[in-house]
């Protein structure tokens, strides 16, 4: 049978590889995997690890990212003003596709690479990989927790508060756990299609409910009311910089990029999947955060889904649910895998249905799981947690480390590449370096200055509550 160009050359991960890389082309009787630099030999018998297409990349790219950070943005951007807030988005949206150009070039030049992890190891060698492992797995966990909390909101929405908060974090937590234990990627990717449908429908209802309606659910429903819109803004500076890690958040799937090209079939095709769902995700955002602010202004709720009053807001998180447990399926998924990875890597037991094999998997799954649920339980705060999470490690793995990337695969060049262009680069990565340590430090301040405020206001949050937290802002 004939070959398209596409199949005529071998990326270097693979001794051999399918290379139908394009779900429902024509022409796919390939040879299996038969051996990967990530996961070894794998046989007829075991999992397929290598069996994501780019357009199913593409759903699990968008997933990755589309989940809980759109559900802050209206929030992120009254505090900033619309004319800044946008400003800012745009920017975070240029850096992080340059990341993700990043992530795709490092995975070819470095085919061993499936996580963040691999990528410390090959730059600062083993006591890199074992900091960046202990990073990345907290960063992960960070965000099922939040995942979680969001969750929980939504079945209290739902609901009408039916029964105790910490139940239905408990309960969201036993529910990531079992979506979570399917071992490969390919097997959840339809899980990304309903996900990422479930969280778009869910934030398309409530932007359209907010247009429709004569004022939004946290205003005064009689007499006059003041909707605040600001072009620009005046926030603090623990205000400003609690936002933008908002914002970074929403852009902060960047890290799991690595995992997402090691699955596929042809990781050559990894930046062609990452620039159309950047062009699409930065498309929503603008829309849903720009109409949403426009019509709630300072009544504008965090998470966005509460903006639209009781009914709305029950049909909201009705159809973002699912979408929400999805996040926790992946982000759940992605630090049990490299944990297990890491366990089994050498063993027969690896590419095997063995007993070891299962047993090892799901108590990895379940480790992850426990943690995640502490932090939700711990932190109950939806806007704080995730401006923590975006400030504390989104700007370190989606700006500072792929600046620090370029900089390392490139640095030999120096000597040798005296070009405008090339110093613009090495100038431009490291400055997204110093850029992401600022921000982590002045974010991180005024994350766990909305914590602290939460915690010490009447009525606030907090720990272990069986408070309904679907009326919190």
């Amino acid at each position: 049978m004939a070959t398209t160009p596409s199949q005529s050359s071998k990326p270097p991960s693979n001794k051999e590889l399918p290379l139908d890389d394009v779900e429902g082309t024509i022409g796919a009787a390939v040879d299996i995997t038969t051996h990967d630099e990530v996961f070894g030999d794998i046989k007829q018998d075991g999992p397929n690890y290598r069996n994501v297409g780019w357009m199913g990349a593409i759903v699990l790219l968008l997933k990755s990212q589309i989940g809980l950070g759109v559900l802050s943005l209206p929030f992120a951007l009254m505090t900033l003003g619309i004319v800044p807030g946008i400003l800012c988005l745009v920017a975070i949206a240029a850096i992080m596709t340059w990341s993700g150009y990043c992530v795709g070039v490092f995975k070819l030049k470095h085919p061993q690479v499936y996580s963040v992890v691999d990528v410390g190891e090959i730059m600062f060698g083993r006591i890199g990989r074992e900091v960046f492992a202990a990073i990345y797995c907290i960063f992960m966990i960070f965000v099922v927790g939040s995942a979680i909390v969001g969750a929980s909101i939504g079945l209290n929405a739902v609901s009408l508060h039916g029964t105790c908060t910490a139940v239905f974090v408990a309960v969201s937590a036993i529910l990531g756990f079992l979506l979570a234990s399917f071992r490969t990627l390919g097997k959840i990717s339809w899980l990304g299609w309903v996900g990422l449908v479930s969280i778009v429908s869910a934030i398309l209802t409530v932007t359209i409910a907010v247009g429709v309606q004569d004022r939004p659910a946290l205003a005064p429903q009689t007499g006059e009311w003041d909707k605040d819109f600001h072009v620009i803004g005046q926030p603090t500076f623990l205000q400003a910089s609690s936002a933008i890690s908002s914002l970074i958040l929403a852009y902060a799937g960047v890290p799991t990029y690595f995992s997402i090209a090691a699955e596929m079939r042809d990781p050559r095709l990894f930046n062609r999947s990452m620039f159309i769902s950047n062009a699409i995700i930065t498309s929503v955002y603008i829309a849903i955060g720009t109409v949403v602010y426009y019509y709630c202004g300072q009544y504008v709720a965090s998470p966005a889904l509460g903006s639209a009053g009781v009914l709305m807001k029950r049909i909201c998180y009705g159809l973002a649910l699912p979408g929400l447990y999805v996040t926790v399926t992946i982000y759940l998924h992605l630090p049990a895998k490299y944990i297990f990875l890491r366990f089994m890597k050498g063993s027969r037991h690896l590419n095997s249905n063995s007993f070891v094999h299962w047993a090892v998997w799901l108590s990895c799954v379940f480790a992850c799981t426990a943690i995640a649920y502490i932090i939700a339980s711990a932190i109950p705060v939806f806007g704080s947690l995730v401006g923590l999470i975006g400030a504390l490690f989104g700007t370190f793995f989606c700006i500072g480390l792929m600046g620090a990337m370029w900089i390392f695969d490139n640095k030999d060049r120096r000597q040798t590449v005296k070009t405008l262009g090339y110093r613009a680069l090495f100038f431009m990565n490291a400055f997204l370096v110093l850029l992401a340590l600022y921000l982590m430090i002045s974010g991180t301040w005024g994350a766990v200055q909305d914590i602290i405020d939460s915690y010490n206001a009447d009525g606030g949050q907090s720990a272990w509550s069986c408070k309904d937290n679907s009326n919190s802002v």
